[in-house]
């Protein structure tokens, strides 16, 4: 069976505890791909992969929290970033399909399709490639320990890195007490995320009309409020004592949109952000350096497809 079905079919189905004291060190996340490296007409719009050259391999790459089936996912920029970008292992790490919103209403653009492709045709040539459901897409958590065509579906997994370092890759929502003891709260707080999202995409395509890059208004805007900024602060360190428990060196994870690496009280603590606010995966290098990429600081914003400028000449 493929992804494709296994993914299509979870998706229809489909407080932390206070932070302690200890001392936090913050942990440069530098853009692994230099920009100047990249020809300045690569976006997402291309229809042919670009050469070798312009390709970055690394020995793994983690993406979550894509939310395929919703008009927030920006699946042009990780289309985009999958062309660039090559691994050993791809994990995606949680909510992948969004089948909250799928629930309510259909949406599935072609462009969603072909991030689902792109993965599968990655996997079919010799990515190992593990999905690691999320609350979103959590009805694919009942197929753990099958394989989906090419595609390892798990809990979690433990990642050992090229420097020994072994690392708890989960999605979070386990772990975070919102999701476990008020569901219902969480699914007001998603009604009215997916409605800041819509002022996002509204704000961001006048910044490209202007030329600007793109800009995530939610993001500035979650980071602005104190109690979720304590709320992130709480859930990393769950997440990093709970990685101190399993014998791990530190944790990989996603679920609330804010990529990260830190350490704390000797923990590592890396979340690998998102696909619909930060554009942003984690990435080890063949060395086991493990850097942020967030592809808004490597390339504009993608063009108008081929196929929507066409559609618009008919049409006018």
């Amino acid at each position: 069976m493929q992804m494709a079905a296994g993914l299509a079919a979870a998706g229809a189905l489909g407080s932390a505890v206070p932070a302690g004291r200890g001392d936090v060190r913050q942990h440069e996340a530098p853009v692994a791909t230099p920009a100047s490296t990249l020809a300045p007409d690569h976006s997402a719009d291309s229809d042919t992969d670009p050469p070798p050259e312009k390709v970055q391999r690394y020995r793994t790459i983690w993406l979550s929290d894509i939310h395929l089936g919703t008009p927030g996912c920006q699946a042009d920029y990780l289309l985009d970033f999958l062309k660039h970008h090559e691994s050993d292992t791809l994990y995606l790490v949680g909510d992948i399909v969004d089948g909250w919103q799928l629930r309510k209403g259909w949406y599935w653009p072609q462009a969603h399709n072909d991030v689902v492709q792109k993965v599968l045709r990655r996997a079919r040539k010799g990515t190992r490639v593990v999905f690691i459901p999320g609350n979103h897409d959590e009805m694919a958590r009942q197929f753990h320990g099958l394989n989906f065509g090419d595609i390892e579906v798990a809990e979690d997994a433990v990642h050992v890195t090229a420097t020994g370092k072994r690392l708890w890759v989960v999605h979070g929502d386990l772990f975070d007490g919102v999701m476990q003891h008020a569901r219902w709260l969480a699914y007001v707080g998603d009604s009215l995320y997916t409605f800041i999202l819509a002022m996002n995409r509204h704000f961001n395509r006048i910044r490209v009309r202007l030329g600007f890059p793109y800009w995530s208004l939610s993001q500035y805007l979650k980071h602005q409020v104190k109690n979720a900024v304590n709320f992130i602060n709480s859930f990393e360190r769950v997440m990093t004592d709970e990685a101190r428990r399993r014998g791990c060196d530190g944790v990989v994870c996603g679920h609330i949109h804010k990529a990260e690496i830190r350490e704390i009280d000797g923990q590592l603590y890396c979340n690998d952000g998102d696909w619909v606010e930060s554009l942003s995966a984690l990435v080890e290098t063949m060395e086991g350096e493990l850097q942020i990429v967030y592809w808004t600081h490597l390339l504009d914003a993608p063009r108008t497809s081929r196929r929507a400028r066409r559609a618009a000449a008919a049409a006018a």
